[in-house]
């Protein structure tokens, strides 16, 4: 049965309808946000999926470029592989999800939100999340939700819930804020070193408009909602977990207690092998092979519940940290000779190179989305490669997560950046992840910091990134312990990785992952103060040490930049027909140029000389012709009633009478000048066809020996 449900959001009505569209899915919701319409359709398998030990969860928001009235670009003229915004906003969509499906669910479960319709005031990622949420709720699919999200600005230091595009291009602050009513579940953020307590009002002030949006999806689940199906649960077998804990808690206590991972998983590897012996020898091969999976499930669950109640109860850590001590850090810079900047990270076993390429501004890259953003000057990439964790698979290019750590190290880093004018390059970083052991993203964004600064890149301020982590007691919000950087079995293992990357002035970048129903705003509150804390110190102790400032130059193996401004007017006498003048300038010089629509003009060398030899061509071209101005220029054709004579200005030429040779008459101009004849002119008038008269009279010898030795010169 078609439904039509409608609130206020922002400011904006915000429709939800259901029942008319994709009839067969689990649930499905059409979200209209003023013009933008994403609609939602969520789906489950009716079996769960066998040999696995994590929930299946898929999510994928469609950018249709019709949305936008765009036809694709390249030769199949439609939407091919998501783009990295698609990725980013699917990651978004699915981080306040996932806690809220039950443990022990194995079923697939599918979320598609497709973009029908945008208006760009009002943003298609936010109504994909609301309606994903939606969806889920009004299902028959077991969900804890609802859950709902908002976008914040900050605009003349003021909270906007929501922003326009007009309000988006001004704001400090693009925060995304997911959360139920009461708590948060999800944060990412990119600021321009917004401070902490403004960074929390942020997040209450959308909290506030959540609440509101997820009391109105209870109220349309109280009134359409399916029942949600039984589901066959995987939760561990509760005899054979009881085995292994009552036998091996002690020792898989002091297995999990060493500082290298290595290790670590081997001890875990043997204690498992011992485990299946003990069960195999006490309750025969053929309970043993009935439950292989759940011994294996079993010895997960045992050494996740001694972590925990090691650093709940205890107060210890793995590796004899600390709660807020972090481990061990290094950095080097100018790694590789001639690359234009490089630097190597370390903090404990993590470890990421990062290495800058300098370009030419043509260079950005080229977004082809169904958001206003044209294009991106400063590009992160990340990579994670298997060997970083000891494991042998081949490389199959950037996954998801590799996509969305380069995009929070971008963020991170967007903010410092000299603008355009200032520093007239396109930027490239690609941090290479060379060892893994938890917090890689936070580690390429020190990195990277580290690597535009040795490629003389003038950055404001450097930036460090830190990571919090959290063990909970599920019954009681106010009873929990927060670690300081952690490593990989505490994000495994604990219910929230917290990434803050910023500079000592605030914050550029977070991203907040959680395991647990959601984080209160006290826990938030004290992961931004152990951050500061923590990014102050990376900051002050470890990366100022080895550079403190960026470079004066930029590398020798780097282009050189020498840019003038020309007027809009004259960028088709630099370029010329057909690319005839530009492409004349490049091959005599070899330099690489761009163009700007508004005039700038950059020119890309790594010889000073030929820079400026390029330089001084372009200026020739779009040197004006004045009348009365004077020019020393060269015999290009003869005829009859006189003389062509270029002047060295924008390959313009002028006729030189007959009659204005010389004060004497002349019968024949071949009596007085040939072709490649040097001669000084004078511009007698340019008419409204701009066709230029010359004169000859009047202009000494001396003169011409004048101009010919200041052209030497």
């Amino acid at each position: 049965m078609f439904k039509t449900y409608e609130t206020e959001l922002a400011g904006r009505k915000l429709v939800i309808e259901t029942g008319k569209m994709a009839g067969l899915a689990n649930g499905s919701v059409l979200v209209r946000y003023g013009d933008t319409c994403v609609l939602v359709n969520v789906t489950a398998s009716k079996e769960p999926r066998e040999g696995i030990d994590f929930f299946p969860l898929s999510v994928d928001f469609e950018e249709k470029l019709y949305s936008v009235g765009k036809i694709p670009g390249g030769f199949l003229k439609r939407e091919g592989k998501p783009s990295d915004k698609a990725i980013l906003t699917s990651r978004a969509i699915d981080r306040p999800l996932r806690p809220l499906f039950p443990k022990d669910f194995r079923n697939d479960v599918v979320v598609v939100a497709t973009v029908l319709c945008v208006e760009q005031d009002n943003s298609p990622e936010v109504a994909a999340m609301i309606g994903a949420a939606a969806a889920l709720t009004i299902s028959d699919i077991p969900f804890n939700g609802p859950t709902a999200a908002v976008n914040v600005g900050l605009v003349d230091g003021k909270i906007i819930i929501n922003p326009t595009e007009a309000q988006r291009e001004v704001s400090d602050l693009t925060l995304t804020v997911a959360a139920t009513e009461k708590k948060i579940t999800m944060i990412e953020a990119g600021a321009n070193e917004v401070p902490n307590d403004v960074m929390l009002d942020a997040i209450k002030a959308a909290h506030s408009e959540i609440k509101k949006i997820c009391e109105f999806i209870s109220n349309i689940q109280r009134e359409i909602g399916k029942p949600k199906f039984e589901y066959k649960s995987f939760e561990v077998d509760k005899d054979v977990y009881e085995f292994i804990e009552s036998n091996f808690k002690e020792e898989m206590k002091e297995k999990i207690q060493e500082e290298d991972k290595e290790q670590r998983d081997k001890n875990i590897d043997e204690l498992t092998s011992k485990i299946e012996e003990a069960y195999l020898e006490k309750f025969g091969e053929e309970a043993f092979e009935e439950h292989k999976s759940d011994i294996g499930e079993a010895v997960y669950k045992l050494e996740k519940k001694c972590v925990r109640e090691m650093i709940f109860v205890e107060h210890k850590r793995v590796d004899g940290r600390a709660l807020d001590e972090i481990r061990p850090l290094s950095a080097e810079v100018g790694l590789l000779p001639r690359t234009h900047g490089s630097a190597l990270f370390t903090r404990g076993q993590t470890q990421v190179m990062s290495i800058a390429t300098l370009g030419m501004i043509s260079e950005e890259q080229v977004l082809d989305g169904i958001d206003t953003e044209e294009s991106k000057r400063y590009m992160h990439h990340y990579n994670f490669p298997s060997y970083s964790v000891g494991e042998a698979r081949p490389s199959r290019g950037p996954g998801r997560r590799e996509v969305g750590h380069g995009a929070l190290a971008e963020k991170a880093l967007v903010p410092v950046l000299p603008s355009k004018e200032e520093f007239p390059y396109a930027i490239r970083v690609v941090s290479e992840v060379l060892s893994s052991n938890g917090s890689t993203s936070q580690a390429s964004i020190c990195g990277s910091t580290l690597s535009l600064m040795d490629a003389g890149v003038p950055i404001k301020r450097p930036v460090a990134g830190i990571s919090t982590g959290l063990v909970t007691n599920p019954d009681d919000d106010e009873d929990y312990v927060m670690l300081v950087d952690i490593q990989g079995l505490e994000d495994f293992f604990g219910d929230m990785d917290f990434k803050v990357g910023g500079t000592e002035k605030g914050i550029t970048a977070i991203q907040v992952d959680i395991k647990c129903d959601g984080l209160t705003y006290k826990i938030i509150e004290e992961a931004f103060e152990r951050t500061a804390k923590a990014r102050q110190y990376i900051l002050n102790d470890i990366m100022m040490p080895v550079i403190d400032k960026p470079r004066e130059e930029v590398s020798k193996y780097a282009p050189r930049i020498v840019s003038t401004i020309i007027k809009v007017d004259k960028i088709k006498d630099v370029i010329g027909p057909g690319g005839k003048m530009i492409n004349k300038i490049i091959d005599e010089t070899g330099v690489k140029i761009d163009i700007e629509e508004d005039g700038q003009v950059f020119i890309y060398s790594t010889d000073n000389e030929k820079a400026f030899q390029a330089l001084d061509m372009i200026e020739d071209i779009v040197r004006e012709v004045e009348v009365g101005g004077i020019y020393y220029g060269e015999v290009v054709r003869i005829m009859n009633f006189g003389a062509f004579v270029d002047l060295g200005v924008g390959g313009k030429e002028g006729l030189l009478h007959i009659s204005q040779i010389s004060k004497e008459r002349v019968n024949k101009v071949e009596d007085v000048l040939h072709i490649g004849d040097k001669v000084t002119v004078k511009v007698l008038d340019i008419d409204d066809q701009d066709r230029i008269n010359l004169t000859m009279k009047g202009l000494s010898d001396d003169s011409n020996n004048s101009l010919e030795n200041d052209q030497d010169k």
